[in-house]
């Protein structure tokens, strides 16, 4: 009998850890240097697409190439504050935590293009199904960012009565689908309120949202299926950011080269954009949206970005990946690079970005103050324990209603 060698398994390892020289292995077109097709293309025409990066603006702040051009300065404008206002809200949240003013909280740095830019493609009444890192969604979308505070510190003025963890948000009127912990759900919820909107002949299109790490998630190949069989008028957004809490990008993603080439053994076409490039996502979202609007069916779309904050204010990033990492991200910080463009347009300066900023945390820091005069975690007035019980069922049965009295209300 021949004499074999013992099985092993091969265990994926990101290329550095604390300690080494950051190192990413990701191919980067030129700006401008990848299509457009036409947005009735059949998904076999542009497989490629899925394996290369859409980009628009290059190194000297210019924006090039065929999917550039689709906003004027004033919407570009807009744009950027946006992502300073997240950025500053983060900033302004993530101290909040640490004082206990709050239990927990999740940042969006480096990734505020994805949401912000997304949002902007769409119309009222389309829904999305997001993941903690979407609160872009909120802000581009005009949300109070007041009421987002309030949310978070769980106070009398939350919008959910102390329901959902802190930055749990829920929106019906703003297109923000009550957001779960369950990850890779926000999926086949998207798939299903797409196929009801189709079903009804409503002219909504719905947009769901999943990480790179909860690709791997059942949920996630369950809603692949649904849309490729039914093709409703949904986006599938995977936003890449390279690591999902504590374990990089290349554990969920396996052997295949990219999380796009997913769509392929599905027939939905697939598309990989620069999640850093604010033009390039915006300019992907608006072709996305117009298939769906056409009833042309379902398009995933992968952002490639990157966390350049921890997980969550329960996590420590140094104990898994080099400190200096963002620093050498090879696709930049999304608001320079928009800042940069808007420059070179003369639409802006850097004096009146610094303005801007100073305008912006003016208004977080008011928003903040007005928020905790309702009340934080440990001081100030709640929400009615009687709450609990409210909101869940149409009609509340004789149980709960019993519950309710024991307990006072």
């Amino acid at each position: 009998m021949t004499s074999l060698a013992p099985l092993t398994l091969h265990v994926p390892e990101p290329a550095v850890r604390p300690g080494g020289i950051p190192s990413f292995d990701i191919e980067i077109p030129e700006a401008g240097s990848v299509r457009r097709p036409d947005v009735d293309v059949s998904p076999a025409e542009i497989r490629d697409l899925a394996y290369t990066i859409i980009r628009v603006l290059d190194g000297r702040g210019n924006a090039v190439g065929p999917w550039a051009g689709l906003l004027s300065d004033q919407e570009l404008l807009e744009g950027l504050r946006h992502m300073m206002k997240l950025r500053a809200f983060d900033a302004r949240m993530l101290v909040a935590q640490r004082q206990g003013k709050t239990s927990f909280y999740m940042q969006h740095l480096g990734e505020e293009a994805v949401s912000c830019a997304f949002r902007r493609a769409l119309e009222p009444g389309d829904m999305n199904f997001p993941t903690y890192r979407q609160a872009g969604l909120l802000v581009a979308a005009g949300y109070p960012i007041v009421e987002m505070m309030n949310q978070i510190y769980s106070n009398e003025n939350d919008p959910l009565h102390g329901r959902q963890l802190p930055v749990m948000y829920s929106s019906r009127e703003y297109g923000f689908f009550s957001l779960s912990g369950n990850l890779a759900t926000q999926y086949i919820q998207a798939v299903g309120w797409a196929m009801a909107s189709a079903i009804k002949n409503d002219t909504r299109i719905a947009a769901g949202w999943i990480g790179d790490g909860s690709t791997a998630e059942s949920d996630f190949h369950a809603a692949l299926i649904f849309a490729s069989t039914y093709k409703p008028p949904v986006i599938l957004n995977i936003v890449n950011n390279q690591w999902a809490i504590s374990t990089f990008q290349g554990m969920a993603r396996g052997s295949s080269s990219t999380f796009a080439a997913r769509g392929h053994g599905f027939g939905i076409p697939a598309l990989r954009v620069d999640g850093n490039d604010y033009l390039a996502v915006h300019a992907v979202a608006k072709w996305a949206v117009e298939r769906a609007r056409r009833n042309l069916g379902p398009t995933l779309v992968e952002y490639v970005t990157y966390r350049a904050g921890a997980h969550s204010t329960s996590d420590d990033p140094s104990a898994y990946r080099p400190k200096t990492e963002f620093d050498a991200w090879p696709l930049g910080d999304p608001i320079l690079r928009l800042k940069d463009h808007l420059i070179r347009r003369g639409a802006w300066s850097e004096e009146r970005h610094r303005q801007g900023e100073a305008e912006i945390l003016d208004e977080v820091i008011a928003a903040q103050k007005e928020a905790e005069a309702h009340g934080t975690l440990h001081s100030g007035p709640k929400p009615s324990a009687r709450d609990m019980f409210e909101g869940v069922l149409a009609e509340m049965p004789p149980h709960l209603r019993r519950q309710r009295q024991e307990a006072g209300y």
